[in-house]
């Protein structure tokens, strides 16, 4: 393109931006005939318009507007954008959590994940060598299964994605899976590992990866006999916990080693080891807590959390591996979950004050606190709406905050009494 066309192009985008805010009239209100005279005439002293040619405008004189600005601004234009907090009411956070469950014989561990929420409003945790159900729809409580002694404790729990289906990690190295309806085991045993089975994640309703105390991660195709898939090598101590990406394509992984992995499931073959994508060294004790993004926009950001030695939260981006962000928070964290309508984070943690903080994001500037757990508070878990959080602690106690609720919906909750879990696990 030459130089002239260019000018001309530019000529012509100035000109259409001028002319954004032209009037369009009512036709019904306009007289033709009467404009269209005026416009004849005006041609005629087009070269030496008078002074007052404003006040015989054709098409203001045609809406009878004669004598006022056809388009006057008396006040400032309003502005383009407005900042959220202006244009939305600030949300009222429950102190206190509504509802507070017995959980007796949960395990005191940090590297087990005992607590899940399904997608059915169904929770499962694991008190010791039992699996108790608790559903939400209707406040029941029921018993999926009790394991040998020999087997347990069971040391993690992990729902499928489509609440039907449930996945067991148990204190032998074994691997069950359940029908949560039917009250069934369909799997008798997915083997793999040597040690215990503390992290479980789903990919998909058919992939299940566990990754165990031998610092094995395995991925497990349940609709076959021989379900091993992919094997995943580099931590060198316990794999702590397991989160997949929104997407399916990345992994993540935690360890009792202060290691943190991004594996990339494209790259995985059966046949061979699969090498990580980034490994990634800068918590200084165990990182237990991790959780990614699940807005579309920020896909490849992960948050994890370290230990008793390390008690930051650090924000990552999976892409290129490059830490965004850390943040001190002071204590222990044990967990991570995203507020899934706001942007706004929460962690639990232990000593000193075995504390829920609610964070905004990315600021990270503290919005509320939540106290009342008399120790650290080892796992959490989202309901599928979004807007509840449940805390499980080594007290024996749950306790549900409605944290992530609506700014109408969210009351300051009465104190909750204790309310055995169910007299059958008992």
């Amino acid at each position: 393109m030459d130089a002239g066309s260019s000018n001309s192009s530019s000529s012509k985008k100035k000109s259409s931006k001028e002319n954004l805010d032209r009037f369009i009239p009512n036709r019904s209100a306009i007289n033709f005939d009467y404009a269209h005279s005026m416009l004849n005439e005006g041609r005629r002293g087009r070269e030496n318009p008078p002074a007052s040619s404003l006040s015989r405008d054709p098409y203001a004189e045609a809406l009878n507007m004669n004598g006022t600005r056809i388009l006057p601004f008396t006040n400032k234009p309003p502005a383009l954008f407005t900042s959220q907090q202006q244009d939305k009411p600030r949300r009222s956070i429950p102190q206190t959590s509504e509802r507070i469950l017995d959980a007796p014989d949960l395990v005191d561990d940090y590297y087990l994940n005992l607590l899940d929420w399904g997608s059915r409003n169904v929770l499962a945790i694991a008190l010791g060598n039992t699996v108790a159900l608790w559903d939400a729809s209707n406040g029941s409580t029921s018993k999926l299964v009790t394991v040998d002694k020999g087997k347990g404790p069971i040391t993690s729990v992990s729902w499928a994605p489509d609440g039907q289906h449930i996945a067991i990690g148990l204190n032998n190295s074994e691997v069950q899976l359940w029908d949560f309806t039917s009250k069934k085991q369909l799997r008798t045993s997915l083997g793999g590992h040597t040690l215990r089975v503390g992290s479980l994640a789903w990919n998909s309703n058919d992939i299940l990866t566990t990754g165990g105390m031998d610092g094995l991660i395995i991925n497990h195709d349940v609709r076959v006999r021989s379900h091993i898939v992919e094997t995943y090598r580099g931590h060198k101590q316990e794999v702590c916990a397991l989160k997949w990406s929104p997407s399916g394509q990345k992994l993540a992984s935690r360890g009792n080693d202060n290691l943190l992995f991004i594996w990339d499931r494209t790259t995985a073959s059966s046949n061979s080891p699969t090498q990580w994508t980034h490994r990634l060294e800068d918590h200084t004790s165990a990182v237990k807590a991790l959780v990614w993004c699940p807005y579309g926009f920020e896909k490849n950001l992960l948050a994890s959390g370290g230990g008793r030695d390390g008690k930051w939260i650090k924000f990552w981006n999976a892409h290129t591996g490059e830490c965004l962000n850390s943040v001190d928070t002071g204590s222990q964290v044990c967990s991570l979950l995203w507020n899934k309508k706001e942007r706004e984070l929460l962690s639990s943690h232990g000593s000193t004050q075995n504390q829920l903080t609610l964070w905004e994001y990315p600021s990270m500037v503290k919005m509320a606190e939540l106290t009342g757990h008399t120790s650290r508070v080892l796992f959490m878990a989202q309901s599928p709406d979004g807007c509840t959080v449940v805390s499980a602690t080594a007290d024996e106690k749950l306790e549900f905050w409605n944290v992530f609720g609506d700014p109408q919906a969210a009351k300051r909750a009465p104190k909750a009494k204790p309310e055995p879990f169910s007299p059958v696990i008992r």
